[in-house]
């Protein structure tokens, strides 16, 4: 029983590993040719040639697609120079605006002071009138009777 629960799951990775490598196999096709041989790439289209040396089979990318690829990278590390400049200078303009509009400490502390002076003061004016409209109300009422 305790075999049974070792060799089914060993036998689906290995099934698992043999469909994976079936598929990579399947993915090149070699052609001879009269210099060597041409690799197609059957899921990307890809070519390549390819020589042997030394008994090991040896393959560059075709003239026309590195042509390609050469073109693209070029595109890629030119698009991603602005992109670098951009963000510099959105950086370096965030900063300095920043930089220019945050007060001085100086000037928060003097802030604060006159806020403080302020709600003091005010506080003061509601406990003034909440001291007359407690006399005024208790003077009514006496009237009123």
């Amino acid at each position: 029983m305790r075999l049974q629960h070792v060799l089914i799951p060993a036998a689906l990775v290995s099934l698992v590993a043999a469909s994976a490598y079936s598929e990579e196999t399947d993915r090149f096709r070699l052609e001879k040719s009269t210099n060597g041989y041409v690799r197609m790439d059957t899921q990307t289209g890809a070519m390549s040639i390819c020589e042997e040396h030394s008994g090991q089979l040896v393959c560059k990318v075709a003239a026309d697609e590195r042509a390609a690829y050469q073109d693209e990278i070029d595109h890629l590390q030119t698009s991603m120079k602005a992109m670098d400049e951009r963000v510099t200078k959105l950086e370096n303009s965030l900063s300095a605006r920043l930089e220019s509009k945050l007060p001085s400490e100086e000037d928060f502390n003097k802030t604060m002071s006159y806020m403080e002076r302020f709600v003091r003061g005010f506080m003061g004016i509601v406990k003034d009138m909440d001291k007359d409209s407690s006399g005024d109300g208790a003077k009514l009422n006496s009237q009123k009777t």
